[in-house]
């Protein structure tokens, strides 16, 4: 015996006009085309996917835990922040220019005459320009957030303040002692050079970097933009010598050796930096 048939289980609930036999996978509720939203299996209706959607989890946007989670950047974060005080400082009317002298690196310092090695460092977080700066931070952002997850914090560090004065190094061994400078540029190119090292021993693709390293080493060189290729040349040395510690050091077997050698390569550093002037 056939049973009867509830005509009005074949229009859509929202819409008592419209024939439909697709039913909402949740409720069993009949819903026309307009009323439909795809699910993993079937369709919902509208109720039901205003439900789904309230009692769903929430989510921060992919970008969101790399500015403020576990895996931040945070050397990269504080070594900005300090470029942009110290940048601050020096604009500063009266006093400015009496910071950007304190920091500030020429040859000349490592002159045991006039000894003040620790500005091979100090020179590192200031900057001539505010074009100067804001260059520097936007590279210093989008690699150090690359590197300092995949190193770690304070091999990333390690990283960035030996080609910062492996850069001052090249000024000193290439430039001319009576000149100051200031910037960040010698250890960005250590970066670049970390990076390409990395790269290339674990299987990447570094064309790009090249060439974006070799872009920005013959940009030092055009007259009139008062550029320190120098400090590029030291810095990227300096940046390649770290990054082939840390890729050569990276198995558990050898990682016993990574810091005594990031430590004789400091020492090395710090010898050249001496003997200028001997």
């Amino acid at each position: 015996m056939s049973q009867p048939v509830d005509a009005r289980a074949s229009y859509c609930y929202r819409h008592p006009d419209r024939v439909s036999y697709v039913l909402c996978q949740r409720c069993g509720r009949t819903i026309c085309g307009e009323c439909q939203t795809p699910a993993a299996v079937g369709f919902v209706c509208p109720e039901c996917m205003a439900q789904q959607r309230a009692t769903a989890p929430k989510t921060k946007p992919a970008w969101i835990p790399r500015l403020t989670g576990a895996g931040a950047p945070v050397v990269t974060y504080a070594i900005i922040a300090v470029c942009v005080v110290v940048f601050i400082l020096q604009s500063l009317p009266f006093i400015g220019g009496q910071v950007t002298q304190a920091i500030q690196y020429a040859g000349v310092y490592s002159d045991p005459r006039a000894f003040e090695p620790w500005r091979m460092l100090t020179s590192v977080f200031a900057h001539a320009s505010i074009i100067h700066i804001l260059l520097n931070m936007y590279t210093l952002w989008i690699f150090g957030s690359i590197l300092e997850p995949m190193l770690g914090r304070l091999r990333f560090l390690g990283l960035f303040l030996i080609s910062g004065f492996a850069g001052s190094l090249g000024v000193l061994l290439l430039g001319n002692p009576l000149q100051p400078v200031v910037g960040a540029s010698g250890a960005i190119f250590g970066m670049f050079g970390a990076f390409f090292i990395i790269q290339r021993r674990l299987g990447g693709n570094a064309t790009q970097i090249l060439v974006l390293v070799a872009l920005n080493i013959g940009i030092g060189f055009l007259p009139g933009l008062n550029i320190a290729w120098q400090a590029h040349v030291g810095g990227l040395i300096g940046g390649v010598l770290v990054g082939l510690i840390y890729v050569e050091t990276r198995k558990a077997s050898r990682r016993a050796l990574q810091l005594p050698l990031i430590i004789v390569l400091s020492v090395l550093l710090i010898a050249l930096s001496l003997i200028r002037f001997l």
